[in-house]
């Protein structure tokens, strides 16, 4: 509070769960040793029930497996007491801008998502085959149309993805997980 951060206290790990995710850039400083469910334990959970956020681990207690599990697991940070203030104020800041970051990765797979629902499915026919490389009249030999046809799809598909090259284009269908696996 004395930098400027909001900051919300919670009783146990399970006070904690019960609360929503907060709608701005948050980070969990966490203690190793709680009541009833353990701070490694909490962020096993928080894993697993995809409630991603941040997380500072601080500890009277620590050991080195304990530490690499915390990390392994994505810690930001894992501080041992006693800890210079500094030390958890920095962690912290790069907690927040982690959990901004992938704030803004998640916007923009929404909207990628949102632009994605909008094609209908010959226009999604069509963003298949032109992000395999495949030409207009490749697509239209598969598709049983018209070159024109499929000049019209392409340039409808372009437009509601936003796309401003075919590049462009094979991007964003590699971020929605259009395009084959790699061999």
């Amino acid at each position: 509070r004395s930098v400027g951060l909001r900051v919300e206290a919670f009783a146990s790990a399970q006070e904690f769960l019960r609360r929503p995710r907060p709608e701005v850039p948050s980070c969990l400083v966490l203690d190793v040793r709680l009541p009833g469910l353990s701070g490694l334990d909490l962020q096993k959970q928080m894993a697993e029930g995809d409630r991603d956020m941040p997380i500072i681990f601080i500890t009277g207690h620590g050991d080195i497996p304990m530490t690499v599990q915390a990390m392994k697991a994505g810690a930001v940070e894992f501080l041992t007491k006693p800890f210079r203030d500094q030390e958890l104020l920095d962690a912290v800041h790069q907690a927040l801008a982690r959990d901004r970051h992938a704030r803004a990765q998640r916007a923009e797979m929404a909207a990628l998502r949102r632009r994605f629902d909008t094609l209908t499915p010959r226009q999604r026919d069509v963003l298949a085959r032109m992000v395999a490389g495949l030409l207009n009249k490749q697509i239209a030999g598969e598709l049983g149309t018209s070159e024109a046809t499929v000049k019209t799809h392409r340039k409808q598909v372009m437009a509601k993805m936003r796309a401003e090259s075919l590049a462009d284009l094979i991007r964003i269908a590699d971020q929605l997980g259009l395009l084959p696996p790699k061999s």
